[in-house]
């Protein structure tokens, strides 16, 4: 049996094939699956860091200043460097601390796929596993990177290539928590590994992200509270692209590659 790293060697030589219409159906099945429950419990989670987030900004500024025009002359203010530091930094703290839970969703989708029993501490199961560090590295290395290059780019009043390092950066690395929930693979290794994985076939795996985003805006139609229940088809996107390049027998090993051109 080929070792992960192994397999992505042999990816990085031959590549592989990856068929639109097999993965987005494989996805949509497995949506189908996991939307009600994964829905709900985003709902209870962003319900939850509503009131938390309001808490920390009344304590911090004050009741008198939760207002409409507030939140504007903010929109319209430039931050101070410091306070754009402080600010990049505690986002990448949060996005870090929360990428165990993101992992517990593609999980779930896993245990979807297999049939298998799910419930709400499914998600939260990799904070007390030994994927906890690199999942936590791994995103804090990515989203530090990014901020970086955000704060940066800010400065020099370029704001549009900014965002476009930005988009790379995160779809050359959106294979990292799969690969190191079901890879086993440490930061590092996940981090480089994604980016070999995803350039081989860039182009079918944009197209697929990009549909799985525009299908998640659909829950803003109507009801936007909607958009929780849509949210889900993203994991189910990225599980299914997963699973289309590797066999996922277990959370901690892959066995083979699926539909490799080498084979």
């Amino acid at each position: 049996m080929k070792s992960t790293l192994d397999q992505i060697e042999d990816i990085r030589k031959n590549g592989y094939t990856l068929d639109f219409s097999n993965v987005f159906n494989h996805a949509f099945e497995n949506y189908k699956k996991i939307a009600l429950y994964a829905g709900l419990i985003l709902l209870v989670f962003a319900i939850i860091a509503i009131f938390l987030g309001g808490g920390v900004f009344v304590a911090l500024y004050g009741v008198e200043h939760f207002t409409e025009e507030y939140f504007k002359s903010l929109q319209n203010e430039q931050p101070a460097g410091a306070v754009l530091i402080i600010y990049t930094l505690v986002i990448t703290f949060v996005a870090a601390l929360l990428s165990p839970f993101t992992a517990g969703f593609l999980k779930m989708a896993d245990c979807a796929d297999k049939d298998q029993e799910f419930n709400v501490s499914t998600i939260f199961s990799y904070y007390n596993s030994r994927h906890f560090a690199p999942l936590f590295i791994s995103t804090l290395l990515i989203s530090l990177t990014g901020g970086v290059i955000s704060v940066v780019f800010s400065y020099l009043g370029i704001p549009v290539i900014d965002a476009f390092i930005t988009f790379i950066i995160t779809f050359f690395t959106s294979l990292t928590i799969p690969l190191i929930i079901f890879g086993d693979l440490n930061a590092i290794d996940a981090i480089k590994s994604s980016a070999i994985v995803v350039i081989k076939q860039p182009l079918v795996i944009a197209l697929l992200f990009i549909v799985a985003g525009l299908a998640s805006t659909v829950g803003l139609i109507g009801c936007c509270i909607g958009v929780v229940f849509t949210i889900p088809i993203t994991y189910s996107v990225k599980y299914a692209i997963y699973s289309a390049i590797f066999n996922i027998n277990d959370e901690d090993s892959i066995d083979s590659i699926g539909q490799s051109d080498f084979e």
